[in-house]
């Protein structure tokens, strides 16, 4: 009999990792990094719960730190078995991790720094460079839908996730004494309303389920709603003068930002002239897109053919700014720009710069396009923050307008994450709500319950046997 264990994205959305253990294997989904408080990410420096050198196979939904961000520390301490993703994920994995390592070291670099002045101990780093490079060689890429034996028993298969280029939803049948069991996890669901990416896959059988549960309380608002109040942003901010300043997610949402201001563009919709995207992690995410353009959808015809010649033949104005020296010059920039940068909870990155030197103006505009755990800074602009927020050493007033535009997410939402689990044939699978804060994965919980199906709510370290 197989056990599963709830080792992160319990209770909270971030940390994604699932501990699979057989009669003679052990398998990882996931391996990601806590984000968002400070509370949170402490849990980054928690010693595993299980002997990593003992893991057969890591198996990763898609490159988003939250479920890719450890996998150099489960190196670091033993792990040396296969990492199992979709071929898409293989570069996007070398590029998050690559950048993680660096922004990691710098920001250890800097605490030991104040350590050193306060008397205190120094930290040591989670993992360093050579830790990911000896990560990134024993990838195994594997094309969508095509079944693998990974181990003795176990065999895997990646379905298209729809989130972010190379996302899936994870399969695995598992057979002991003649008989299969099936594992089934979402990983994160995509928006069908994704201005590049395919659907989720349909899926019909399994055993257990594992449904994340990030917008499980809430639908997003239409998609021609939340296009208008772009184009009324943009509008606002040429009116009054002012720039426009978007954090994004460098993969993902950045590439579709990118689309819908071309979009937008062509209806005459963006009045700005120069449009920023500040951020080498996402210009080269947006090249990885463009060389993987087979993968999209084909929903725009128009879009269809100009892509495979890059997103400058598509969003005309666009600029890329990749080095310090560039960023700061746009910081000089008191109005007329688009600014899209890092990172998208505004936590980090060169975002936090743009907030600094354009918060306090009342003719700026912030334009939030994702997801915003709780302890951001993105989240307390979403919620309202009156006064003001401290960035970079420095306490700044809010006085410009905010924007929350949630039709661009890339995750379902309650009506769409029913919608996709409706189609698992009876006997419905034992269904696990993960990746949610609580009020969240309540409330799906009780959409759920409402259609006759349990849904169960694992909290962090809970095992479940099947």
């Amino acid at each position: 009999m197989a056990s599963l264990t709830f080792l992160g994205a319990s209770g909270q959305v971030t940390g994604s990792c699932y501990l699979l253990e057989t009669e003679s294997k052990r398998i990882l989904l996931d391996c990601g990094m806590f984000q968002g408080s400070k509370a949170t990410e402490k849990q980054n420096t928690a010693e595993f719960a299980f002997d990593p050198a003992t893991i057969d196979a890591v198996l990763i939904s898609h490159a988003h730190l939250d479920h890719c961000g450890r996998l150099p520390k489960l190196v670091k301490e033993g792990f040396s078995g296969q990492l199992f993703m979709t071929q898409a994920s293989f570069a996007l994995l070398e590029l998050m991790l690559r950048d993680a390592v660096h922004l990691h070291l710098r920001d250890i670099e800097w605490e030991n720094k104040r350590r050193q002045r306060a008397g205190k101990e120094p930290l040591e780093p989670l993992y360093d460079l050579d830790d990911v490079e000896a990560l990134l060689k024993l990838r195994q890429p594997l094309s969508y839908n095509q079944e693998l034996e990974i181990v003795s028993g176990t065999r895997l298969t990646f379905y298209e996730a729809g989130h972010i280029l190379g996302s899936s939803i994870v399969k695995l049948r598992l057979t002991e004494n003649n008989q299969d069991k099936v594992l089934v996890f979402s990983g994160d669901l995509g928006n069908p309303n994704s201005a590049l990416l395919r659907d989720p896959a349909i899926l019909t059988e399994a055993d257990v389920l594992l449904l994340e549960s990030t917008y499980g309380d809430r639908d997003h608002k239409p998609l021609e709603n939340t296009l208008h109040e772009l184009r009324e942003a943009l509008a606002e901010a040429a009116h009054s003068g002012g720039n426009v300043i978007i954090p994004a997610f460098a993969v993902g949402r950045t590439q579709d930002l990118i689309y819908w201001l071309g979009k937008l563009q062509r209806m005459g919709g963006v009045p700005q002239k120069k449009i920023y995207l500040d951020s080498p992690m996402a210009i080269t995410a947006s090249e990885i897109y463009a060389a993987n353009t087979a993968l999209f959808n084909i929903d725009d015809p128009e879009f269809t053919q100009v892509a495979p010649n890059g997103w400058h033949a598509w969003l005309e104005g666009l600029m890329y700014s990749e080095t310090a020296e560039e960023s700061m010059a746009i910081n000089r920039i008191s109005g007329g720009a688009i600014i899209i940068a890092g990172s998208g909870m505004c936590n980090g990155g060169r975002i936090r710069h743009h907030l600094k030197y354009n918060l306090w103006r009342r003719n700026a505009h912030i334009v939030i396009t994702g997801f915003q755990a709780e302890g951001t800074m993105g989240r307390l602009l979403v919620d309202g923050v009156k006064k003001y927020i401290k960035i970079l050493g420095s306490e700044v007033k809010v006085e410009a307008k905010i924007h929350t535009l949630g039709a661009l997410s890339a995750h379902a939402d309650q009506s769409q994450l029913l919608n996709w689990a409706s189609h698992f044939k009876d006997p419905k699978p034992k269904l696990y709500l993960v990746h949610g804060e609580k009020t969240a994965a309540l409330s799906l919980q009780t959409c759920f319950k409402r259609r006759g199906w349990e849904a169960n709510i694992p909290v962090h370290g809970e095992s479940i046997r099947f």
